[in-house]
């Protein structure tokens, strides 16, 4: 089959599906097609669009054609990254837990090394972070990992990043994107033999996560869940060699499991998703809970109340409280990023400590090219990348080294009589409450999601939640130095913000809401009233979409 993917005029889907079928080396995925050749319906699905290589690198579900995750699709990314990097270059591949990722890792691999260049595969299936790091470590030329991080069972992912450790940016993704279009039938291409690498690289990345700034105090409880992901089995070792107990692990979820049996979404920020691991926590008394998604790049922390139940805390919660604690322990001229769409304590935290702190695009791609002396970036969908004394192990987010620092942030709480609740009592009285919430609408029909963002750009809102609208920036256009992307960002009277985005990995619309609230009396006063005004604005906005 040629490049073009997709299906024309003058070639048929059918005659595209047969090309496809004398290239595919699954017999899972010929068997599949082969059963589709009379549905002309079915295979214009697969083969009238394809999945298209961005900065996200391939997302999507596993099946057969250019429009879903397989052997086909990853062995022509492959290829394309071969082309754009060149022969002699040295690249590192990582993989998770998910069904094909070890297959569709061992193709990456065979296909580099035919073209010419050196690749290694990670050991088995390992966190996403491991790989970031071991780019860096090992002074390689790129890395891949094959990966859907905390999609639905049937999906599976491609990200690629680049010789500094983190995920790639354009121009590069655009360069892959057609060199990937330019590639020939997987079955021409040469195929050669590849390195898998020791137990030294994961025992090289533990000790780099616990040189973080954990503090001296241990005594702590916690319960973990991996949410059936990559992230025990690391996470438990971090947790020992940093002189930690050991964590009660939710067992149900221990094992890696591709088809997430007790979750109906194997993310922690989905409703149910850790209910499993919050009775574990109620019932062991816990001090703290700690989850990573599928993975394990995110970090997740739920905290008890004093009355037998336990809250998850929100991205920007925990966000806040490791910013403030890597800032207070590092000296000299640092820098510390978070995205637009996050909250903005940590410019005030940062301000505070005479820190510089700037915002970029959501994403760890935009987080990690912040700028020079960078020891902390975080975005509020629990991705955190953590710093100290050695600089940032990870250019990536790390749900390990974050779940590892939350420990030793929560465990010196202890250690007074105190919880992480405290602590972020304490940063509202000294920063102002920075309440933020969201609201997402996911779609069957993704033309809905460009319809709402089309009302929104002809009819500027004046107000939202009773607060006056001070200024909109469509951010399409590129606003204060940053790259374009598809979003409105209203600034309201008080400090309060919205951004409204489509998601970059799933069909959704996003909003991102925060108020700041003043504290003069009890904390617990302050919260109330954000919460109502998070409310109304919630309200205001839902209608405003008509979704």
């Amino acid at each position: 089959m040629s490049g073009e993917a997709g299906a024309t005029m003058n070639t048929s889907a059918r005659e595209l599906a047969l090309a496809w079928l004398a290239q595919d080396p699954d017999p899972d995925t010929r068997a599949e097609l082969s059963a589709l050749l009379d549905d002309p319906d079915a295979l214009q699905e697969r083969f009238g669009a394809k999945l298209e290589f961005g900065t996200a690198g391939l997302r999507g579900e596993l099946g057969a054609g250019p429009n879903r995750m397989n052997r086909v699709t990853v062995m022509r990314a492959a290829a394309g990254l071969a082309t754009v990097l060149g022969p002699g270059r040295h690249v590192v591949i990582g993989y998770d837990a998910r069904h094909k990722s070890d297959v569709f890792a061992r193709d990456t691999a065979a296909v580099l090394t035919g073209a010419g260049l050196r690749a290694s595969i990670l050991p088995g299936p390992l966190p996403t972070p491991v790989l970031a790091f071991a780019v860096r470590h090992l002074g390689a030329d790129a890395g891949v990992t094959v990966t859907a991080s905390h999609n639905p069972p049937r999906d599976n992912g491609y990200k690629v990043y680049w010789r500094e450790g983190s995920q790639i940016v354009p121009p590069v993704d655009s360069q892959i994107s057609a060199a990937i279009d330019a590639a020939g039938p997987v079955d021409q291409l040469p195929l050669g033999s590849f390195d898998v690498l020791g137990p030294d690289i994961v025992s090289a990345y533990l000790e780099a996560v616990t040189r973080l700034p954990l503090g001296e105090e241990r005594d702590l409880r916690v319960v973990y869940t991996p949410l059936h992901g990559v992230g025990a089995t690391v996470f438990g070792a971090a947790m020992r060699n940093a002189g930690f107990h050991a964590p009660v692990m939710v067992e149900e979820q221990r094992e890696p499991d591709p088809d997430f049996p007790t979750v109906a979404f194997p993310n922690p920020e989905e409703p149910g998703a850790m209910d499993l691991a919050l009775a574990l926590a109620a019932k062991v008394e816990a001090d703290l809970v700690l989850a990573n998604d599928p993975d394990a790049d995110r970090c997740a922390v739920g905290v008890p109340l004093g009355d037998g139940t336990f809250r998850m805390l929100t991205g920007d919660e925990v966000g806040g409280l490791l910013g403030e604690h890597v800032i207070a322990h590092t000296s000299g001229d640092r820098l510390v990023a978070t995205t637009i769409v996050s909250s903005s304590l940590l410019g005030r935290i940062a301000h505070a400590y005479g820190v510089r702190h700037t915002e970029t695009l959501t994403g760890f791609k935009w987080i990690m090219r912040a700028g020079e002396g960078l020891i902390y970036g975080y975005e509020e969908a629990l991705g955190y990348s953590v710093g100290g004394a050695h600089g940032l192990p990870v250019h990536d987010k790390d749900g390990i080294g974050a779940a590892l620092t939350v420990a030793g942030i929560a465990a010196t709480a202890k250690l007074v009589g105190r919880t992480l609740l405290d602590l972020l009592d304490d940063q509202a009285r000294r920063y102002g409450l920075h309440a933020t919430s969201q609201l997402s609408f996911r779609v069957a029909d993704l033309s809905l999601i460009s319809d709402a963002m089309a009302r929104l750009r002809a009819a500027p809102l004046a107000t939202l939640g009773g607060r006056a609208v001070e200024a909109r920036d469509d951010l399409a256009v590129g606003v204060g130095g940053l790259p374009p992307t598809d979003g409105l960002r209203y600034r309201l009277a008080g400090g309060a913000r919205v951004v409204v985005r489509p998601s970059g990995t799933e069909p959704k619309l996003k909003c991102y809401l925060e108020v700041v609230v003043p504290v003069t009396g009890e904390v617990a006063g302050a919260r109330a009233a954000a919460a109502a005004e998070l409310d109304a604005l919630k309200a205001d906005l839902g209608a405003a979409l008509g979704l």
